[in-house]
């Protein structure tokens, strides 16, 4: 990457593409095999594997007017290395996984820590023994300490809402002081809703760890692209098999008739397969209601001191509307005069309206699923369509296991 803006440095096609299609649709379409819409992880792992594995012809249309998704990264104005949409820390356990990227990027170790404001103190998060002894008197930090890891054991994560059902009086009274002081406010701004209301895969995310050690993850390989994102991605799509539309809403180019499944491509018939990462409701027009999401605000600023805060992000509980702050530097290691961050502040999704309308998050209820039960069997009447990815399977994923999940779909639907 050139220190320039990656809106300038990845170019945009869609005119190149309809000015082909306007003189020679029929021949050009023919020359497709698959279309994928978006240009996130999902489909562009698939738009790789299919095109330098099976030599296919692949289509990517992306809305945005650049490829990696949510992952995007570029240069700020004044030269810093920023995520436009919220820091992204690669971490996983999946050596094929880490091993496939790494094929497409350098990497640059990164061991990602997170500090809290509680009580005029900034503690590691997830809330472990050192956040204990921060914030209690040594005696009773000491106590606490020992009837955690009679209960539970040393170097193990506990739902905070698995530890409220502790009958010991310290145990209930440590757990319902992490549940207000950490959890329950910080929920509300994230979710819209208490942690009582959010599935146990979300909760659980962020536990109790009853341990010393104060990086957020523990997983064996945890890295971010030492050239950044953007460039990993561009690497991935570097392949004449491939081509982009960008800046372009795939339902301005394609239709898909959900009671026939019939496909057409500017207006002509398209007889490959769609791959779908998008919105699976949107596919189907809505046709069961619409899936809840969240979505976010971001507002960064840029400060002329080499440094604003301690660690990469610091997390925000109570009496702030934002919910942490992320300076890129610390990830990024980054040598340059100035520093970015960026404030985080939660809101629904809402598709009519432009400040709202990209869904991050869906919001993994019980009446949720069941809604997007009735989207997934519709679909699965079709065998030229294929769904992938956060939206298209209404589940929340992290990097690492989208990605392999690509994999995972690419060897299912594309390997004899």
């Amino acid at each position: 990457m050139d220190g320039q803006d990656n809106d300038n440095a990845i170019p945009c096609v869609s005119t190149y593409f309809f000015s082909i299609f306007a003189i020679l649709p029929e021949s050009v379409i023919s020359m497709i095999d698959y279309i994928i819409v978006g240009a996130g992880f999902a489909g562009s792992v698939l738009a790789e594997r299919l095109a330098s594995q099976n030599n296919k012809k692949i289509l990517i249309i992306e809305k945005r007017k650049h490829i990696a998704g949510n992952c995007y990264d570029h240069y700020d104005e004044q030269g810093v290395l920023v995520h436009k949409y919220g820091p992204h820390i690669f971490h996983t356990d999946n050596a094929e996984v880490f091993n496939y990227l790494g094929g497409f990027t350098s990497w640059l170790n990164y061991q990602h820590e997170v500090l809290a404001l509680v009580d005029g103190q900034k503690i590691p998060i997830p809330f472990n023994l050192n956040s204990l002894e921060q914030l209690f008197s040594p005696s009773l930090a000491s106590s606490l300490e020992k009837k955690l890891v009679e209960r539970y054991g040393f170097d193990v994560k506990v739902p905070i809402l698995e530890l409220r059902k502790e009958e010991d009086k310290e145990l209930k009274y440590l757990a319902d002081y992490i549940y207000r002081k950490i959890f329950a406010n910080y929920t509300a701004k994230q979710w819209g809703c208490t942690p009582e209301e959010i599935d146990p895969e979300v909760t659980a995310r962020v536990p109790v760890f009853i341990s010393r050690d104060n990086r957020y993850f523990q997983d064996k390989y945890q890295a971010v692209p030492k050239h950044g994102y953007t460039q990993l991605f561009a690497n991935l799509l570097d392949n004449d098999n491939i081509k982009l539309l960008l800046n372009t809403d795939y339902k301005d180019v394609l239709s898909f008739d959900s009671k026939t499944g019939d496909i057409t491509f500017f207006g002509q018939p398209f007889s490959g397969k769609l791959v779908y990462t998008g919105m699976i409701d949107e596919l189907f027009d809505w046709r069961f209601g619409e899936l809840p999401y969240r979505s976010l605000q971001f507002d960064f600023e840029h400060f002329k001191q080499m440094s604003f805060q301690q660690a990469t992000t610091e997390n925000y509980p109570d009496n702030y509307d934002f919910t942490r702050i992320t300076e890129f530097k610390h990830m990024t290691r980054q040598e340059i005069s100035g520093t970015t961050i960026v404030r985080e502040f939660p809101q629904d999704y809402d598709r009519s309206d432009v400040g709202k309308n990209i869904p991050y998050y869906p919001m993994l209820k019980d009446e949720n699923r069941q809604c997007y039960k009735q989207y997934y069997e519709l679909s699965q009447k079709f065998d030229h369509l294929i769904l992938v990815g956060r939206l298209a399977e209404y589940r929340y994923y992290d990097m690492d296991d989208i990605v392999a999940r690509a994999l995972e779909v690419y060897q299912e639907h594309f390997v004899t």
